[in-house]
C-alpha cells in the first residue's frame, strides 16, 4: 500500500510555494497529499495535469490552519467537500476526506480514514495519493493497473455508476488514455447496463466529457466500442464514422498539430447544415462552436484544389485562415492522404496578408451609378472577379469593369 519515495515529487511540485500549504496542515496536526490526476499522470510521465489535494482536516479546520499560516482560502462548497487555497494567485482545490452515507447518493460524512476516501473515488488509477516527499499511498492497486494498462472501477462498477452516471464516460475517457488491454468486462458491462441513466445527466456535463474523449489518442477505437454498445445513442447521430476520425487523427499526428474537439466532431459525423445545427442544439454548443460547426457543413471545399494557392487564398479571404486549414485537413483525411506534409502549405497560409477589397458602394455612386441599380449585386460580382484574379485586379481595373456593368 505504501511505497516510500516512489515518485519523483518534482514532477508535480513546479512551484515550491505550495510547500507552505503542507506546512500549514502539518502544524495544525493534519496530513495533506496529492491525489488523483496529479499522481496518476506524474507516474505515467504525462505533463499538463491539474493539481488536486486531499487532507484529513475538515474544511473548517483547513481554513483555520491556513489562517494561522497567512494563506487565503475561498469557499468552493460543502457539497463537494472542497476548499480553495490561494497560492501565488492560483486556487488549489483541497478535498477533505469523506465517505458516502449509506442509502444516500448525494450525502457524505467527513472522515480521517484515507482508505475510506479512496473507496469513494471512481477508478483505481485515480485513488492513488502522494505526499510532498514522494511517498505514494496506493489503496486499490492503482499503480499496478496503471502499469498494466487496466482501467477499472474501485469496488463494484454497477454501484459506482449508479452513484454518478457520468462515470460511464469517465471510464471510456481514461480507458482511451491509459489502456493497454481490452476493456475491463465488469466496467463495460455496468456501463452498458446503466447507459440510460445518462439521459438524466446535464447535457453540458455529457458534452464536456465527450469532447475530452474526442481529443484522446485512441478516440476512434473507444468511440467504436461506445457505438457498438449504443452509449449516447439517445444524443448522437447514428452515422458515426470512426474511420474518418482515425484518418484525421493520423494526419494531425504526422504533422504535430494540436487536437481540436470540434474539428473531430465534424469529421466523425460529416453533417449537412441542418444536422450540424441540430447537433449544436443537442450538445448545447456555445454560439461560437455552433457557428463554426455549421460553417464547416455549409462550405463545400473543392478537395482537389487544396494545393492550388489562389483557390486556398480565396477560401482564407472568405472564411479565415484557421477555417481554411481545417477544410484542407478534412479534404486530405477523406481522401486517405494521412501522411501528407501540410507544414509548407500552412506556412503559406499563415504568411498570407489578407487584402481589403478596394471598391465600395460610395465609389460606384461617385461614378454616377443610379440608386435604382443593384449596387450590392454589382459589388458582389466585382468582388468575385477580384477574387478570381487572385486579388490582382487594381482599383482602376475594378472601376473600369464596374462602368461596363453599369452600361448594360
Amino acid at each position: 500500500m505504501i511505497r516510500p519515495e516512489y515518485l519523483n515529487i518534482h514532477r508535480i511540485i513546479k512551484d515550491k510555494a505550495i510547500l507552505k500549504l503542507f506546512e500549514a496542515v502539518h502544524e495544525y496536526g493534519g496530513a495533506l497529499r496529492f491525489v488523483g490526476g496529479a499522481v496518476r499522470d506524474a507516474l505515467a510521465g504525462i505533463e499538463g495535469f491539474e493539481i488536486d489535494l486531499a487532507t484529513d482536516l475538515t474544511p473548517d479546520e483547513l481554513v483555520e490552519a491556513c489562517l494561522e499560516k497567512g494563506l487565503k482560502t475561498v469557499s468552493i462548497g460543502l457539497k463537494f467537500a472542497k476548499t480553495g487555497v490561494i497560492i501565488n494567485n492560483n486556487v488549489l482545490e483541497v478535498s477533505s476526506l469523506h465517505k458516502p452515507v449509506k442509502e444516500s447518493v448525494s450525502d457524505f460524512a467527513f472522515t480521517d480514514d484515507w482508505n475510506a476516501d479512496a473507496a469513494s473515488r471512481d477508478l483505481t488509477i485515480n485513488a492513488v495519493y502522494a505526499d510532498e516527499e514522494g511517498n505514494v499511498f496506493d489503496y486499490y492497486n492503482g499503480i499496478d493497473d496503471l502499469e498494466k494498462g487496466v482501467v477499472r472501477f474501485v469496488g463494484k462498477a454497477d454501484e459506482k455508476i449508479k452513484e454518478y452516471p457520468i462515470r460511464i464516460l469517465r471510464f471510456f475517457r481514461f480507458y482511451s488514455i491509459f489502456s493497454k488491454t481490452e476493456p475491463d468486462l465488469k466496467a463495460l458491462k455496468a456501463s452498458v447496463e446503466n447507459k440510460d441513466l445518462l439521459k438524466n445527466v446535464a447535457v453540458e456535463l455529457i458534452r464536456d466529457e465527450f469532447f475530452k474523449i474526442l481529443v484522446t489518442q485512441n478516440a476512434p477505437k473507444v468511440l467504436q466500442i461506445m457505438k457498438e454498445n449504443d452509449i449516447l445513442d439517445f444524443l448522437l447521430p447514428s452515422q458515426m464514422n470512426t474511420q474518418n476520425l482515425q484518418r484525421l487523427d493520423q494526419l494531425v499526428y504526422v504533422n504535430n498539430l494540436p487536437s481540436d474537439a470540434l474539428r473531430r466532431l465534424f469529421i466523425l459525423f460529416l453533417p449537412d447544415a441542418a444536422l450540424a445545427e441540430n447537433l449544436a442544439i443537442r450538445l448545447h454548443l456555445t454560439k461560437v462552436q455552433k457557428a463554426r460547426l455549421i460553417a464547416f457543413a455549409k462550405f463545400s471545399f473543392d478537395a482537389l484544389q487544396f494545393h492550388n494557392m489562389p483557390y486556398v487564398r480565396k477560401v482564407v479571404f472568405l472564411h479565415g485562415k484557421e477555417f481554411a486549414k481545417d477544410k484542407i485537413l478534412f479534404a486530405l483525411a477523406l481522401q486517405n492522404e494521412t501522411t501528407f506534409d501540410v507544414k509548407a502549405l500552412f506556412e503559406q497560409i499563415d504568411e498570407f496578408e489578407i487584402p481589403v477589397f478596394p471598391l465600395n458602394g460610395k465609389d460606384l455612386i461617385e461614378m454616377g451609378m443610379n440608386e435604382g441599380l443593384p449596387i450590392k449585386e454589382i459589388l458582389a460580382k466585382l468582388k468575385g472577379a477580384w477574387l478570381d484574379s487572385d486579388f490582382n485586379m487594381s482599383f482602376d481595373e475594378l472601376k473600369q469593369k464596374a462602368a461596363q456593368m453599369m452600361k448594360k
